[in-house]
């Protein structure tokens, strides 16, 4: 069985940015964020971090 919100976890890990990352740029508590992953997300939840994600890499030149 995959874990929830897996395209998620492996854009993270691909791109070494850590999901409390995620939740800063989300403006949450990395703890609330955990929690949310623990289901799966509606696709305009996951588009907005798959945004957060892509400004992270972009904020850092791009690279890993």
């Amino acid at each position: 069985m995959e874990k929830a919100n897996a395209d998620i976890r492996t854009k993270a890990a691909d791109t070494s940015v850590y999901l409390w990352q995620i939740a800063n740029g989300l403006g949450i508590r990395d703890n609330e964020f955990s929690r949310r992953l623990r289901f799966e997300l509606p696709d305009h939840d996951k588009a907005r971090i798959f945004e957060v994600i892509d400004d992270i890499v972009a904020g850092r030149g791009g690279g890993k």
